[in-house]
């Protein structure tokens, strides 16, 4: 498999995730703030714009990832997201909260805070960082083959 080809699937895989993220969170915008609450990181006032944020950061990602404009950009945003989130999941994990939903993907379709939760975003970190490269190696072939 070639890297253009490689890039491709894993623009697909990283768009999509990123878009059952945010659409799960769009679906319910306030129970989303509700399970933020559970994290008890941050201060009540500010739980409704912090949903807002995340969850239109997540679609400014997911359309810039499978749209594919400055690629290798839009992989290290996503990156330093999904590992932001997962260190909130482990700083998490170590006060010994319990959280019957880590609010990954709304309400909708709820995961329940585990200690394997934040390895599953630092696998997509380093999804993002083999999209970034990817991207990096496929444009430098583009580049020399035009």
């Amino acid at each position: 498999m070639n890297w253009i080809m490689l890039t491709w699937c894993l623009r697909l895989l990283t768009g999509g995730v990123l878009l059952a993220s945010a659409l799960g969170k769009s679906l319910d915008l306030q129970g989303f703030a509700d399970v933020l609450v559970t994290y008890r990181l941050f201060p009540d006032w500010s739980l409704w714009l912090l949903a807002l944020r995340i969850t239109g950061i997540e679609w400014g990602l997911t359309a810039w990832i499978l749209v594919g404009w400055r690629l290798p950009t839009g992989a290290l945003l996503a990156m330093m997201l999904n590992s932001l989130y997962a260190i909130g999941l482990i700083v998490t994990l170590f006060r010994g909260l319990d959280l019957p939903n880590c609010g990954c993907y709304g309400v909708f379709f709820p995961q329940p805070l585990r200690w394997y939760s934040p390895l599953e975003d630092l696998a997509l970190a380093g999804i993002c960082y083999a999209l970034y490269v990817g991207a990096q190696v496929s444009r430098t072939t583009l580049d020399t083959v035009s």
